[in-house]
């Protein structure tokens, strides 16, 4: 196994980290068999949050009576200290467990510190203190957050975006956390879904030996495929690397990660979705997204007011509303093409 040390932690974990965003669509039973044979694989770190609808809970059940031989990671997006103590103890119960391996900020507008007023990282060290948590973390979208992190020496981990479609200034955080002695966990190896070659994805980032991706899994088919990165971990070849040009070369510019930080929106309109329509049908089978449903739901963009919500709430800056109305003209011609209307 190709173990990696998360920073200053300690924790050594099989190199392939399990993201557990996705088993909130996930029936129960299914979910519970998807993390026990990701853990029959040899994958050790599992990374869920607070606010991922019952995705702790699905953890906690399949995790029962082996909870020592796991590196359990969950995050708060709270706002203040009472809500902090009360996502807290309903994580713990939601996993089964009495204390977390790793605890991260959610994604805050800011970066917690003692004495910034809000009281976030007092609790986060009384919590500490208590040994409800063992390592501090923080995961975001903002770049300026993320330095702060690595910059004020508190925090042993940061979770960014992180993949081959990066832009160099998100590489050099990488570099950033490797010099400070932080360990650096990976969110979206795969660009929000951009990226289908998996093996790519898992070869370029093999190059950056502090860098821990934890893969957002939804299905057996998926989580087989990384595990047999397991057993056969990627290099980076010639084909893998023409083919990063190429997708580099085909999402020069901006377009939508698909973080969903922007949601929801006041018209109904599913952004993460809708916004980057255009790249999605492109670079996967495409018949899924002509389906009625789907062109009910870009049917929905003709209702944007620019109110300017979105905008407000996207970490990478984009004109979502110009964004949104490209897709929608995109979209529109292809499925006149398509249906010769």
């Amino acid at each position: 196994m190709a173990d990696i040390r998360l920073g200053s932690t300690g924790i050594e974990v099989e190199r392939q980290g399990f993201g557990a965003l996705p088993l909130q669509r996930v029936p129960m039973d299914e979910a519970v068999s998807i993390l026990r044979q990701a853990f029959d694989g040899g994958i050790r770190f599992f990374d869920t949050a607070r606010n991922y609808s019952d995705s702790e809970e699905k953890l906690g059940q399949a995790f029962k009576g082996i909870r020592r031989q796991v590196v359990l990671a969950s995050k708060t997006n709270a706002k203040t200290v009472e809500a902090f103590n009360k996502d807290l103890e309903t994580t713990l119960r939601n996993l089964r467990t009495d204390f977390l391996d790793l605890y991260q900020f959610h994604n805050p507008p800011f970066c917690p510190m003692p004495g910034d007023g809000s009281g976030l990282w007092e609790a986060m060290e009384d919590a500490r203190r208590a040994g409800k948590v063992l390592h501090v973390g923080i995961s975001n979208h903002r770049l300026k957050v993320a330095r702060q992190s690595i910059a004020c020496g508190l925090y042993e981990t940061l979770q960014f975006p992180f993949s081959y479609l990066s832009s160099s200034v998100d590489l050099d955080l990488a570099r950033e956390c490797a010099q400070a002695g932080m360990g650096f966990i990976a969110m979206k190896a795969l660009a929000g879904g951009l990226v289908s070659n998996a093996r790519a994805a898992c070869a370029w980032i093999s190059a950056f030996p502090g860098v821990l991706p934890i893969w957002g899994v939804q299905r057996m088919g998926e989580l087989e495929e990384f595990l047999a990165f397991i057993k056969d971990p990627p290099t980076l070849t010639a084909e893998l690397e023409a083919e990063i040009e190429k997708d580099r070369a085909d999402l020069a510019g901006d377009f939508c990660r698909g973080c969903g930080y922007c949601m929801p929106c006041p018209q109904g309109i599913e952004i993460n979705i809708c916004a980057r329509m255009s790249l999605l049908w492109r670079r996967a089978p495409p018949e899924r997204f002509f389906t009625p449903e789907s062109q009910l739901k870009m049917r929905r963009i003709e209702s944007c007011t620019c109110c300017g919500a979105c905008v407000a709430k996207c970490p990478y800056g984009l004109d979502t509303p110009a964004l949104l109305q490209r897709n929608l003209e995109d979209y529109n011609a292809e499925l006149a093409r398509r249906t010769g209307a």
